[in-house]
């Protein structure tokens, strides 16, 4: 009895899956295109912008996606 309220209390329905599993794509896709701004010279949106201007942004997207990260961890804890 105690076993089947523990089983139900863990299982999430498949519309929370979806969303921890976007979180976590999203999470990624936002680091890499930091990562791909800072350290891709030639980087298509980017192309002309000053060196300094590139690594900032880069740097707020990286820390964006922790910010995120840090969040769904909180989220998923709460539950």
């Amino acid at each position: 009895m105690v076993y089947q309220k523990f089983s139900e209390r863990q299982r999430k329905s498949p519309a929370r899956r979806f969303l921890v599993v976007l979180g976590l794509v999203m999470f990624a896709l936002y680091f890499f295109i930091g990562a791909a701004i800072i350290f891709w010279d030639k980087f298509p949106l980017m192309y002309g912008v000053a060196k300094g201007w590139k690594i900032a942004f880069g740097l707020l997207l990286i820390v964006y996606s922790f910010f995120r990260f840090v969040r769904l961890i909180n989220q998923k804890r709460d539950e």
